[in-house]
């Protein structure tokens, strides 16, 4: 998509912009929903820090956040509303696990289930709690039986085929050289059953700009309108403003254990960098290094994602363009997310490797 394109996109009512964009040439998935959104009605909201997560339950929307030595949750009528909501804290780190990091929230089996990250160093593993209220009533952490026991943050729940998977970032081994993103099958909701397996590797040039470590990151399920599973990632480090979010496609009737039934974007499909964007996707407008998202699906729900072409909501962290990129200043961010069909990936580091076509994800600030 053009800067012109992609402006139209971002300022006038979204409906209106795709009869724009097919007017211009670009193709839709489907029409957009009627709903209207004026310039400036998403955007940055005055929630400082990172790693956002919103869910949708009823007419709800639940945000868990990392806060306080521990996890804090706030609920809200509409999604910009969760920024002046209350923070209501639901668990402490009274055991001293150390560090508590990026806060999954989900709705699965009837309860309000909490994955986070916690320890110190090379000690970090994943952990949850649960309740049947959305901000009371939490139990005490316990922690996720993870295949191999290695390093761990970032995980995130889904269904997929009737069968239980979690998803997140680790290491290979014990020492800090390049965060992965691992899938196993879960037997429960914190234990998982057989071995972890490997499905995306920093070794693309876009994701490998900064390092120190190379990273794959925050995990985000979400199956499209073919009923095949993506998972959006972040790469790059956080620390840089090269952070972006990118894509990984299972292949219709793949396995999600088999890393070459997987099929990365070609590029950054949400970052503030052209030169690490995949083609036809252009760079932010208003904010620098974009990622740790999160789809507002209903009840966390991978399988909840909208019809082709519909937009969604999402959120995510980031910094406002003209102001110096540091972890302190960083908001979390309101966008939306379309449906973007017939997009092929191919794997650059593969000469001769088959391509795939399918749905992407255009994202929107």
């Amino acid at each position: 998509m053009s800067p012109t394109r992609s402006r139209l996109a971002r300022l006038i009512p979204f409906g209106l912009a795709a009869t724009l964009l097919l007017a211009l040439g670009q193709t839709a998935t489907t029409a957009a929903p009627a709903e209207a959104v004026t310039a400036g009605a998403l955007g940055r909201t005055t929630l400082g820090g990172a790693d956002p997560s919103v869910i949708k339950v009823g007419d709800l929307y639940v945000a868990a956040k990392s806060v306080d030595g521990g996890i804090a949750v706030r609920t809200a009528a509409t999604l910009e509303g969760i920024a002046a909501a209350p923070k209501q804290q639901v668990w402490r780190d009274t055991g001293g696990l150390g560090e508590v990091w990026a806060p999954e929230i989900v709705h699965h089996d009837g309860a309000y289930r909490i994955y986070f990250a916690a320890g110190t160093g090379a000690a970090h593993r994943m952990y949850h709690i649960s309740s049947a209220s959305p901000a009371t009533g939490y139990s005490a952490a316990t922690k996720v039986a993870l295949p191999g026991d290695k390093w761990a943050i970032d995980g995130s729940p889904f269904t997929f085929n009737g069968q239980r998977w979690f998803v997140w970032s680790g290491w290979a081994g014990d020492t800090n050289v390049e965060q992965n993103l691992y899938v196993a099958r879960m037997g429960s909701p914190t234990a998982s059953t057989g071995d972890r397996y490997v499905i995306s590797q920093p070794r693309e040039s876009w994701e490998r700009v900064v390092g120190n470590p190379y990273i794959n990151e925050a995990p985000q399920p979400i199956v499209d309108p073919n009923g095949q599973l993506h998972i959006a990632y972040s790469a790059n480090g956080s620390w840089s403003d090269q952070y972006c979010i990118a894509d990984l496609r299972l292949r219709s009737g793949g396995d999600p254990t088999y890393v070459w039934d997987w099929y990365k974007s070609n590029g950054c499909l949400f970052g503030s960098h052209r030169a690490t964007m995949m083609s036809g996707w252009d760079p932010t407008l208003n904010v620098d290094g974009p990622g740790h998202h999160t789809f507002v699906l209903p009840r966390g729900d991978a399988t909840a994602g909208p019809p082709s072409g519909n937009r969604f909501p999402t959120m995510f962290h980031a910094v406002a363009k003209g102001t110096p990129y540091s972890w302190s200043n960083r908001y979390w961010y309101t966008g939306t997310a379309v449906w973007w069909g017939n997009t092929t990936y191919s794997r650059a580091n593969v000469p001769g490797s088959p391509t795939n076509t399918g749905f992407s994800l255009k994202f929107f600030e």
